[in-house]
């Protein structure tokens, strides 16, 4: 095994998380470099090698895999600087994208403007055909049509074109063809099929999955080229590959054409790393995981062991935003991280959020110009941070500049003192943080006090035992990884290609040659991907493969695993019902045993298991100095604080708060009436319910 580079990109922070050949982690963490993200990731190496004790060229040339994650597509959608795309639709049925699939969330709000398309209707071009539900040929492809779109989206300035036309997941041979016209008379411009990017039958999921990717194409092109490029450049000679929404990782030929599955896939390793610690750790299988970066805060679920996933990933608010339909790791996310703004509205009251000062020019303490005051300027007035020791060092803090933003933005306006509206602030997100948090848990049937809380993030250590207090989890679990909880959750993931086809098939009447057939295109997807993955490092494939059934007139699917990939005897029938029953009465608390299962969406999962580091126990600590100044909790002074560098703690050691644990990519407090312990590896689980007399 040689060195494995995972590298996290956010809107403030870079984050680098090295394994060296033995398996060992090594964390760092720099500026975003927007223009150029191998600059930031760079600076950001050069720590981790100066720890390692290795010249960067080196680490570079000796790496077998580069993972690599990033939040460039879904800024860009945010943004709106994706590439400007034509949607090509069945005559007819030109407003999927408006029409949505109805609802809202506030439906008496009548001042709410209607959303407007994820593709403006001047850019949404009418195809002449028409294809039945069985895949029959109701009315031929008119190929001047096409042509007409065709010179029509090329006149309008489009970069990109989706194709979605009606049941092309029954007969795929209309969209195929009008590819072929389009790469003709057009050469070059990047086209998504709607069958081959999310073959649902939900005619909007599938449109918007396919408007989102082909909008994505030429920037995530033009991106991951440059990267490769950059790498090359380096010495780089092992395999780049890209984390995905569901929790794994792809390498760059699929991304590029198939760019949707980057989207929200960020979040998607926090989990995959927090399940790694907590088993080694805390030995339970139960956490919510809460992920706070300088941009965002972002919670998910992990429950018995699996990360919970949905097919219900919006980007912007649910009915009105725009979905991308494909299985990702549930990820509930709000703007608020430490460089949340603190802000005043019309009614003069306090606001955090969602806009961040990101790393350019940053919070007002950062003294890059930045005058706007943020979470992480609070934190500095209450006396969490220690500004010497920001970035272990590496990024002096402004500490009377985080004053001064707080006193004329916040405190003056709301007629108190500077320490008194920092904690205004700090509280005002812990409040955010927590909303988010019930989302996910209270609102779903999960209670977080049967669960142990794992924080990472540059911020995460800064409110985490705040919120497992608030929440009743009776512990906090600060990992070792904290300040690169992501980075390192890329460090044990896996490569990981699904395949979907639809077909429908009940059990009262189970068509044993139609579904076995598409089994067997599954399969047959799955071995070229195989074929396709030419990686250095090495692997162990293994094969899952799952549908997606309901009861009759329902109108959403649940997931029912299957043994193998085929479905050969009505034994194996009967279980597929058994199953469905089953999951649909740990779901819906009620199941209807005989009634007939309808099979709609068959699907194959292939994971390449990549070699894991392992959690190795911190080596023994030295002296542990003590140094003191004041912080605030709950409201009060502590004059005295405890403060301690995080490194020289040794495993067993207690630490009861008030106190302040400097760690080189976070600092954690430690409130009144909870207590740390250093755990072998160097983690922290924080007792959140403790006194003296316990």
């Amino acid at each position: 095994m040689g060195y494995r580079i995972a590298v996290d990109t956010g809107g403030t922070f870079t984050d680098v998380v090295v394994a060296d050949p033995h398996g060992h982690l090594f964390f760092s963490k720099g500026l975003t470099t927007p223009d150029r993200m191998f600059d930031g990731a760079l600076e950001a190496l050069k720590v981790a090698a100066e720890e390692i004790g290795v010249e960067v060229p080196r680490i570079i040339q000796d790496a077998d895999v580069f993972v690599y994650g990033t939040t460039r597509a879904t800024n860009a959608i945010i943004e709106k600087t994706t590439a400007t795309t034509a949607l090509f639709c069945t005559e007819g049925f030109p407003d999927v994208l408006t029409l949505r699939e109805g609802g809202k969330l506030q439906p008496f709000n009548f001042r709410l403007p209607y959303p407007q398309p994820y593709v403006p209707r001047h850019l949404t071009f009418e195809i002449r055909e028409r294809v039945d539900s069985q895949g029959n040929t109701l009315i031929a492809l008119q190929e001047d049509s096409v042509a007409h779109a065709i010179a029509a989206a090329r006149a309008a300035g489009a970069e990109a074109i989706a194709v979605s036309l009606l049941w092309s997941i029954a007969n795929p041979e209309h969209e195929q063809r009008v590819r072929h016209l389009i790469e003709e008379s057009w050469p070059g411009v990047p086209v998504t099929l709607s069958h081959q990017i999310n073959p649902t039958i939900r005619e909007y999921r599938r449109t918007s999955s396919t408007a989102i990717d082909a909008s994505l194409k030429p920037l995530m092109q033009a991106h991951l080229t440059a990267i490769e490029a950059d790498l090359a450049a380096a010495g780089f000679q092992g395999d780049l590959v890209v984390v995905t929404s569901a929790g794994g990782a792809l390498t760059v030929s699929e991304v590029v054409s198939r760019p949707l599955h980057t989207v929200s896939s960020g979040p998607s390793m926090a989990p995959v790393a927090a399940r790694a610690y907590a088993d080694h750790d805390a030995r339970t299988q139960n956490i919510l995981v809460c992920d706070a970066g300088g941009t965002s805060f972002d919670v998910s679920l992990v429950q018995d062991g699996q990360i919970k996933r949905t097919r219900e990933t919006w980007l912007g608010p649910k009915y009105q935003g725009h979905i991308t339909g494909l299985s990702s790791v549930e990820v509930t996310s709000i703007g608020s991280g430490g460089g949340s703004i603190a802000w005043i509205d019309d009614g003069g009251l306090l606001n955090v959020g969602p806009a961040s000062a990101g790393s350019v020019p940053g919070p007002a303490c950062y003294g890059r110009g930045g005058t706007e005051p943020t979470v992480t300027d609070a934190a500095v007035v209450v006396g969490y941070f220690n500004p010497d020791h920001f970035l272990d060092g590496r990024l002096a803090l402004d500490a009377d500049a985080a004053r001064e933003a707080i006193r004329s933005r916040v405190a003056e306006p709301l007629g108190i003192d500077e320490t008194a509206a920092a904690e205004a602030i700090l509280a005002l997100a812990n409040e955010a943080m927590i909303g988010a948090i019930r989302e996910i848990t209270v609102n779903q049937g999960v209670d977080p006090r049967e669960c142990t809380l794992v924080a990472g993030g540059g911020a995460g250590g800064l409110n985490a035992v705040y919120l497992g207090r608030e929440l009743g989890c009776p512990r906090v679990l600060i990992p070792a990884s904290a300040g690169a909880l992501s980075a390192c959750g890329a460090q044990f993931s896996d490569i990981i290609n699904d395949v979907t086809v639809s077909r429908f098939a009940t059990t009262a009447s189970f068509d044993h040659d139609s579904v076995n057939a598409v089994l067997e295109e599954i399969d047959e997807r799955m071995d070229e991907f195989v074929r396709n993955l030419n990686t250095r490092a090495d692997v162990a494939i293994d094969r899952e493969y799952s549908v997606e059934a309901r009861y009759p007139h329902q109108v959403w699917e649940l997931d029912v695993p299957l043994d193998r990939g085929r479905v050969e005897t009505e034994a194996e029938v009967a279980e597929i019902a058994a199953r469905f029953h089953d999951v649909h009465e740990r779901t819906f608390a009620v199941k209807e045993v005989g009634q007939a299962v309808e099979c709609q969406y068959w699907r194959g999962r292939l994971t390449a298991r990549l070699a894991k580091p392992r959690i190795h126990d911190r080596e023994g600590a030295g002296p542990s100095p003590v140094t003191h100044r004041p912080a605030v909790f709950d409201g009060a002074v502590v004059p005295e604080t405890p403060c301690y560098q995080g490194r020289t703690l040794p495993a067993g050691l207690s630490v009861p708060g008030p106190a302040i644990i400097e760690e080189p990519l976070t600092t954690i407090v430690i409130p009144p009436g909870t207590r740390a312990r250093v755990m072998p590896s160097g983690s922290y689980l924080v007792d959140t319910d403790w006194s003296d007399d316990a």
